[in-house]
């Protein structure tokens, strides 16, 4: 309540006695949730409790948080160095090398031991944890795989004499030491490429983090500077902006002009001019020019924030296709412990000698070369690449599901004003029908339109503030989205809308139909202004069509989508920009409902439909349509309705959200054709399949190379996504 005191500790105002709050807010507090599992959220890291993954924050931060690359880094340093030696005292006599004797088994236990237990420390652990919930994982597998082999060569090396014959060959039990230590080095050399390679799926967002400055330039009352962190700025604090620095919150000018590069939200690479009462985003760029700013949207409630909110929340949700993937890897894992357990008995019944080693072999091999990691990444990465590939291009995914939807659409049912023309329509006459002026009319209408937030409505308002006319209070002010505006202005009434309102009102309109006819027909919207009952006079509103709106119609058919308009302008005002787009379907006329119905429709037809609006009008035909399409530079409501929001408020974006989709789409389906098809074939050959045909026998240490590049892979084919 009074915000002049200041204390250093906790305490209460000495002027009305409410507990002191922090003037700086606590910081938002970063939570954690696995890739593979976006329901698992944590306050700290660790480990997810069904995958046994690293979990990663929810929302990254401007600076990678690389601890777990850089503790996995280190035990593959460590692996590498005891493994090769290891490597080489256990092959070398196959190399003609002169390593004999019972002083090697001493030495592969010696170098081996570290490497398994410490370097490989936290799969066995993660193995355990999904033990004991019964979430098995990939861990899972390798904490069996590797533990029994060195488990069993440890044995083999102190108690020799308790295995039984079929595990000896040539008098002596084959050792796995340098079989486990290598597949753990191999798995971590897997986990520090997967790492990386995920850090750089969230490199979208980061790029967005970076776009705001680290601090602010705060004036006291006295206007003194003074450098604060960004988290220490207040709504209503008074900041500078300096020549070429980047605006740190969202607020209006108090003092200054310049031109501000706004291309991060618009996409117009030319700078906009501003002045004292313009709006400024957090992460624009100023010019040329010193500003004092206002700030009204701190923290996490500017623009910047809200985008880069989004984009992660949408990159951790799930898409429909993924509850396949769901109920295959559920039943995956013990699966693969059956197939291991049913090729080890397979090799110890009908095996060469030794029989038993053969059984260990092959069951390790199994367990070691299926990796349901692959699978449980082959949604996830892609859609996070993807999401964050389309905010690069001012494309906002709500979530996975529309992003998916979006592949399936064949028809783009768009509105007019805002969507296909530029949403800033200008005043191009006003026609008096009595003994009014034009300049008291444009008044009236004005007065009355002043408390809407209609684009036709902003059009009349400056053209009357153009003219500096005095505006006044609109008493009993009311509305309707599909009609237009009514209100009491100095004992009048003034309604101003479109025909359904006119003749709502009682005004006779037959002496002005072919007029506004003609005037349709040139592409100008007409606006009835009636007073008192009578049609006072009617206004042309003229609103050109986007730049790039061609072009995005072009690709559009190209794309095989099937564009219709809806619009509650005239008839012939709708025609004229349709026949200039080359669209061929026009409803003109219509009320919200009807938006929404007509897309009812087109679904009843077996249409998959997408709605791209920016109007509170088009908010329930936003909802009712497969896929909701706003236009960012729209009303909220629009934005609220809608599963994807283009930033730039450009019908461009649309053709490029379809593309990005439909490769997206490709992508996860190719990583899970991979992840099924690695493994439907890894898994027949790691049990012996080809040995009795070709005599081939996988080697635990290739399947645990192949199944660390599987992962790999699969991240690797996501992060394409990232050059659509």
């Amino acid at each position: 309540m009074h915000p002049d005191v200041q204390a250093s500790s906790p305490g209460a105002c000495p002027s009305c006695g409410m507990a002191l709050e922090p003037r700086t807010p606590m910081p938002r507090r970063t939570q954690y949730t696995c890739p593979m599992h976006p329901e698992i959220v944590r306050d700290e890291p660790g480990d997810c409790p069904i995958c046994g993954m690293a979990l990663e924050p929810m929302v990254p931060t401007g600076q990678e948080d690389d601890g777990e690359l850089r503790d996995m880094q280190r035990r593959f340093r460590l692996g590498v160095v005891l493994s090769l030696p290891l490597l080489v005292i256990a092959m070398g006599p196959m190399l003609g090398l002169p390593l004999h004797g019972a002083w090697t088994a001493w030495a592969e236990l010696v170098l081996a031991t570290p490497v398994v237990l410490w370097a490989g420390w936290p799969f066995f652990v993660r193995g355990w944890v999904s033990l004991r919930g019964w979430n098995l994982n990939m861990f899972t597998l390798i904490a069996l795989g590797t533990g029994s082999a060195w488990l069993y060569s440890l044995v083999a090396t102190l108690m020799p004499g308790v295995l039984p014959e079929a595990f000896l060959e040539h008098g002596r039990a084959p050792l796995y030491f340098e079989a486990a230590a290598v597949i753990v080095t191999l798995v971590l050399l897997g986990q520090v490429l997967e790492a990386r390679a995920r850090a750089r799926t969230s490199g979208a967002i980061r790029a967005l983090l970076e776009l705001a400055p680290s601090i602010a330039h705060r004036l006291d009352d006295s206007g003194r500077e003074s450098d604060v962190p960004l988290e220490q700025v207040q709504t209503g604090d008074r900041l500078r902006v300096r020549p070429g620095e980047k605006v740190p919150v969202d607020g209006v000018i108090a003092e200054g002009a310049s031109h501000v590069d706004e291309s991060m939200l618009s996409g117009e690479p030319d700078p906009v001019r501003k002045t004292e009462g313009d709006s400024l985003s957090a992460g624009t760029v100023n010019g040329n020019g010193s500003l004092v700013m206002t700030a009204e949207r701190v923290g996490a409630d500017t623009l910047l924030s809200q985008i880069v909110t989004m984009v992660a929340d949408a990159q951790r949700s799930r898409a429909p296709v993924q509850s396949l993937v769901d109920k295959v890897a559920a039943w995956f894992v013990p699966a693969v412990v059956v197939c291991a357990v049913a090729a080890a008995v397979a090799w110890a019944l009908l095996g060469p000698s030794p029989a038993l080693a053969h059984a260990l072999l092959a069951a390790v091999s199994v367990l070691i070369v299926a990796c349901p990691c692959a699978l449980g990444l082959a949604t996830p990465m892609s859609i996070m690449v993807g999401v964050g590939r389309g905010a690069e291009q001012g494309v906002l995914v709500k979530d996975a599901a529309a992003l998916e939807r979006l592949e399936q659409v064949d028809t783009l049912v768009v509105d007019k004003t805002g969507t296909l023309t530029e949403g800033r329509p200008r005043l191009t006459g006003v026609h008096p029908l009595g003994d009014e002026s034009e300049a008291e009319l444009l008044r009236l209408a004005a007065s009355v339109e002043a408390a809407s937030e209609h684009p036709l409505a902003r059009a009349i308002v400056d053209a009357a503030r153009d003219r500096e006319l005095d505006l006044a209070p609109a008493d009993d002010f009311d509305s309707d989205a599909g009609l237009g505006v009514w209100a009491t202005v100095q004992g009048r009434r003034v309604a101003v809308g479109n025909t359904h309102l006119a003749e709502r009102e009682s005004a006779e309109l037959s002496a002005v139909r072919d007029a506004a006819e003609a005037a349709r027909a040139g592409g100008a919207t007409v606006v009835y202004l009636v007073v008192d009952g009578r049609l006072a006079a009617w206004l042309s509103i003229a609103d050109a069509i986007k730049g790039t709106t061609a072009d995005a119609m072009g690709q559009l058919r190209h794309a095989g989508i099937r564009v219709i308009m809806l619009t509650g302008d005239g008839r012939a005002t709708a025609e004229h920009v349709a026949q200039q787009l080359g669209i061929d379907e026009v409803h003109a006329e219509v009320m919200p409902q009807d938006k929404a119905r007509i897309v009812s429709e087109l679904q009843e037809q077996g249409r998959v439909v997408a709605m791209a609006g920016d109007g509170i009008n088009d908010a329930p035909a936003l909802a009712k349509a497969d896929v909701g399409i706003a236009m960012g530079t729209g009303a909220d409501v629009a934005v609220e309705s809608a599963g994807v929001t283009l930033v730039r408020g450009d019908l461009l974006g649309v053709a490029i959200a379809i593309r990005l989709s439909r490769a997206t789409m490709r992508n996860i389906r190719q990583n899970l054709w991979f992840a099924f098809g690695y493994n439907s074939l890894g898994v027949p050959v790691a049990a012996g399949v080809l040995y009795p045909f070709f005599g081939l026998l996988l080697s635990p240490m290739i399947a645990a190379a192949a199944m660390s590049l599987s992962s790999v892979s699969v991240i690797g084919n996501a992060l394409r996504l990232r050059r659509v």
